[in-house]
């Protein structure tokens, strides 16, 4: 019980630690996803239109902040200590941003011109921050990182050599 609460007796959280778990015992990729639905669940896709997708920033502030802190905080701790950390990359993603203000319903619409990601482990030096974005999180300000440089620096931390790997492509042909 106290593990479980150490994680968060939620979706979420109960995800990470089963997510620990599966690692401990071999799995080599999990993803795990923090929302079961968009319909009428508190989740990240929160335009506050009045219907489905009625979440606004307070369901940041009251539910979803507070569920990914301590499940994520929980997994780093974790998976520090079983000395598991080092061989696995731990990457939070999302596939775009949200607007920098407000939409008129109070919630944030898609915004794909500046996010956040997270990545560590796998070797991945911590305490760092690479790129910044204006004053209101608009537009990269600072290092521009693209997408393609997320995923080489995931593949790397998990030992794939982006030099030989090659993968299927179109017609048949591999590409890098």
């Amino acid at each position: 019980d106290k593990l479980r609460d150490r994680y968060g007796r939620n979706t979420l959280g109960q995800s990470c630690l089963m997510a620990r778990r599966l690692i401990e015992r071999g799995t080599r990729y999990v993803t795990v996803n923090h929302f079961d639905t968009v319909f009428n669940v508190s989740c990240w896709d929160m335009h506050a239109n009045g219907s489905s997708l009625d979440n606004t920033y307070l369901d940041y502030e009251r539910h979803l902040c507070p569920q990914f802190d301590l499940a994520f905080t929980a997994l780093l701790e974790d998976m520090e200590q079983r000395a598991l950390l080092e061989d696995t990359v731990i990457a939070v993603l999302s596939e775009f941003g949200r607007t920098p203000k407000l939409n008129a319903r109070g919630g944030r619409d898609h915004y794909p011109s500046a996010w956040t990601n997270f990545l560590c482990g796998g070797g991945i030096r911590g305490g760092q921050v690479i790129g910044s974005t204006d004053k209101i999180g608009a537009a990269p300000h600072e290092t521009p990182v693209q997408p393609p440089q997320v995923l080489a620096s995931i593949y790397t931390g998990m030992g794939i050599d982006l030099e030989t790997t090659m993968m299927p492509g179109p017609g048949s042909r591999p590409i890098r």
